[in-house]
């Protein structure tokens, strides 16, 4: 113990504190036996060694924007399931500013996603160029209230949508996935389009999310542009992208951004669509880009969502000079991770994000929100100034109409009609309820071998915030410096730490 530092014990927790008007912190920690705990630690002299160090008047790594959210039609059934009363709660906390999250952002998935009840699209007329039948009507009844639900709670709300998948008919294959399985009727023999004449073989579990996806992702890029690449179908494709635009502003809802698709990478069998390099490049930048200049010129473009480590890649579309006349941004999810510290400095005149949170594999378990708190460190930490989670409330074990079970903030207990709040609401809870819309990221030190990762924001009001994590079994010491003086605490084992200036 270093000398003049006495060891106090509050609400079960170790806090340093020193003699004299040093500044002081609240220190908020959650372990998985106690959540939320509370107590106080004060600012000390400068430490010999520090995890972070932050000096005065530090220039931020990002100016901090908002927390995100997805609307899903799964998410919608599992509130319904519960009361009224229950149902208020959970939105409050997650929606209202004075809840738990806060959050302020809302993706929407034009066409049906993974996790939809079912396929269907905007359009499943084929043929219909004009998009003559074009309608929001499954939306109409599950996400469009939805959002007004929550939207009692946060008017506010802005929102950005992708599709997982266009309609069926513009697909070289006229069906909704991308390989088959026994959770769609797609033909295997279709399988070997994917990697055309290149001969690759399908691999059955490079989409399984047990376990690490270790290496190159995906291992093989495709080389067939699943959407059709005739100019009719592209450019009716971008028409479709405002026509959806103005059909949730007459219900309300203004969408003031877009994502030509989800995860080209991954090669699904629910709704998705594999694109290449080129094919990327020539919808956003032949199509879709310029059709939301004429149209809708206050919605931005977005490149992503990149879900691929293969940088090289990324480089190829984000390097196209006519493509960076329409772009705002990118965003990344996955292992696309990697990809963005290389892609943020080559082109910093652009916004980064990440699009979607890690969705694990049904645990429900503190190791999930261990990781989903490192994510949101590692994000944050390189400039992301938006972070999306996807599904945040699930029932039982979290799956899916194509089989996948995955994890969420909120789980509901169908038998029971209970609902509990995860160990990853209270992971997203130490980073959300207290960094929000203007906040500097001003330290970051990224997990490590020490399993310690370490975030330092500076409020619009000019109050710091430190966000720490122990994911060891043994306690660790954590010491932030801040303007010459230093924040230290003892941090329990796998635990979860805040500490907010007062």
């Amino acid at each position: 113990m270093r000398k003049g530092i006495k060891l106090f014990f509050v609400c079960g927790l170790a806090a340093w504190s020193l003699q004299g008007g040093a500044q002081s912190f609240t220190w908020y920690s959650s372990t998985e036996g106690g959540t939320w705990k509370t107590s106080v630690v004060k600012m000390g002299k400068k430490a010999a060694e520090a995890n972070v160090t932050v000096e005065k008047d530090a220039k931020p790594i990002v100016e901090f924007q908002d927390w995100g959210a997805t609307f899903n039609e799964l998410d919608w059934d599992a509130l319904g399931i519960l009361t009224r009363d229950e149902q208020d709660e959970i939105l409050h906390n997650v929606f209202s500013p004075e809840g738990d999250l806060r959050i302020t952002r809302g993706r929407i998935s034009m066409n049906a996603n993974d996790y939809a009840r079912s396929w269907y699209s905007c359009d499943e007329v084929a043929g219909d160029l004009e998009l003559r039948y074009f309608n929001i009507d499954r939306d109409k009844q599950t996400i469009i209230p939805f959002i007004r639900a929550a939207q009692k709670y946060n008017p506010g709300l802005t929102f950005w949508v992708s599709p997982w998948c266009p309609p069926s008919w513009m697909k070289i294959t006229g069906d909704y996935p991308v390989l088959s399985s026994p959770f769609n009727n797609m033909p295997k023999q279709m399988d070997y389009i994917l990697y055309g004449n290149v001969g690759g073989k399908v691999d059955p579990d490079e989409m399984k999310l047990t376990g690490e996806r270790k290496g190159k992702f995906p291992r093989q890029l495709a080389t067939t542009d699943y959407f059709i690449q005739d100019p009719r179908y592209l450019q009716a494709y971008a028409n479709m992208f405002c026509k959806f635009i103005d059909a949730y502003k007459e219900q309300g809802v203004d969408i003031d951004m877009v994502i030509y698709q989800n995860e080209a990478y991954s090669y699904t069998p629910y709704p998705g669509c594999a694109w290449t390099a080129e094919g990327t490049i020539r919808f956003n930048r032949d199509y879709l880009g310029p059709t939301l200049k004429e149209k809708h010129p206050e919605v931005k473009l977005y490149l992503g969502t990149f879900n691929t480590n293969r940088v090289d890649h990324v480089q190829k579309i984000a390097s196209d000079k006519g493509l960076q006349q329409f772009v705002s941004g990118m965003a990344f999810q996955w292992e696309g991770r990697e990809s963005l510290p290389v892609l943020r400095k080559e082109h910093p005149e652009w916004n980064y994000m990440c699009s979607e949170s890690e969705c694990g594999w049904g645990s429900f378990d503190w190791k999930a929100g261990e990781h989903t708190f490192e994510l949101m460190n590692h994000y944050l930490g390189n400039g992301c100034n938006e972070y999306t989670f996807w599904n945040f409330i699930l029932k039982d074990n979290g799956e899916s109409p194509w089989g996948w079970k995955q994890n969420a903030l909120i789980r509901v207990d169908s038998k029971a009609r209970k609902f509990t709040y995860t160990p990853e609401y209270y992971a997203v809870k130490h980073y959300s309820h207290f960094i929000g819309k203007g906040t500097e990221i001003v330290g970051y030190k990224g997990q490590g071998e020490d399993l310690m990762p370490v975030l330092v924001g500076r409020t619009a009001e000019g109050k710091y915030v430190v966000v720490a994590g122990n994911f060891k079994d043994t306690s660790s010491q954590l010491a932030v410096q801040i303007e010459g003086k230093t924040l230290q605490a003892e941090l329990q084992p796998h635990s979860y730490n805040t500490f907010v200036m007062k």
